[in-house]
């Protein structure tokens, strides 16, 4: 799946008007929607709904639902639902790293709690398929990140829907191992944060350097066929979005 936005999320960036996101992403997400899955990422029920018409399968909401108007507009085209967690606008960010020790008791559970209570707003505007992002980075220090990815399989058995981890070339990756590297020098972190998030359970990861982390995960298949948790076989991505959201389990 190919994740489109016409804004970015960087902290400190200002909101771009729906007309301009459109004039810089709907031809892209009309063009390869023909081609592979697409997801658009936009805080815009206007963004969405416009590219959903254009053939994109899913919205990536980086907002927590703050408005409410686009998962009634995910809910209308009956699009998948990538609902990750935050607090405050990418405006109010100051760094993805930057953020007060104190501003969670336990990450994990602080972090579901808040999740789940959107994700109950989301699902009364009618959303059936429904996707876990915990936000790594988003309005988290890089304590706090690596505290969520470390603990992924909690994520992963309390969320009542499958869970995503991005942790691609992120910023708290280089705390993790003392390298003050640039984002494209993050590529081994990235590849060994994808390989445990799988190995735990998420069943999607959002990524930058795909054939590498295509490369990575089939190998580690290849070396134990039972690397990924509870998933022997391929995972049937749209067979595990109907479970989750419906409670039933065909593992």
């Amino acid at each position: 799946m190919i994740d489109v936005g016409g804004e970015s999320t960087r902290p400190g960036a200002q909101p771009v008007p729906p007309g301009e996101q459109l004039g810089r992403v709907l031809e892209v997400v009309r063009y390869a929607s023909k081609r592979v899955a697409v997801s658009i990422d936009t805080t815009s029920p206007i963004v969405a709904d416009a590219c959903l018409e254009a053939g994109a399968c899913a919205v990536n909401d980086v907002s927590c639902a703050r408005d409410p108007e686009l998962a009634r507009a995910a809910a209308r085209h009956a699009a998948a639902y990538f609902l990750m967690h935050a607090r405050g606008t990418q405006a109010e960010m100051v760094d993805y790293s930057t953020y007060p020790d104190d501003a969670y008791g336990d990450v994990v559970i602080d972090v579901l709690g808040e999740w789940s209570e959107a994700a109950s707003h989301v699902r009364d505007a009618g959303v059936r398929h429904l996707v876990m992002d915990p936000g790594l980075g988003f309005a988290k220090n890089a304590r706090q990140s690596a505290e969520l990815l470390r603990r992924t399989s909690e994520l992963v058995s309390a969320s009542a829907a499958p869970v995503l981890i991005g942790a691609s070339r992120k910023s708290f990756l280089k705390h993790l191992h003392g390298d003050d590297a640039e984002p494209k020098h993050r590529v081994g972190a990235s590849l060994v944060a994808a390989l445990y998030a799988a190995k735990h359970g998420a069943k999607m990861v959002r990524v930058h350097d795909v054939r590498a982390t295509r490369q990575a995960l089939d190998s580690a298949v290849a070396l134990d066929p039972h690397f990924l948790l509870g998933s022997p076989k391929p995972i049937d991505t749209e067979r595990s979005l109907e479970d989750a959201n419906t409670g039933e389990d065909h593992a």
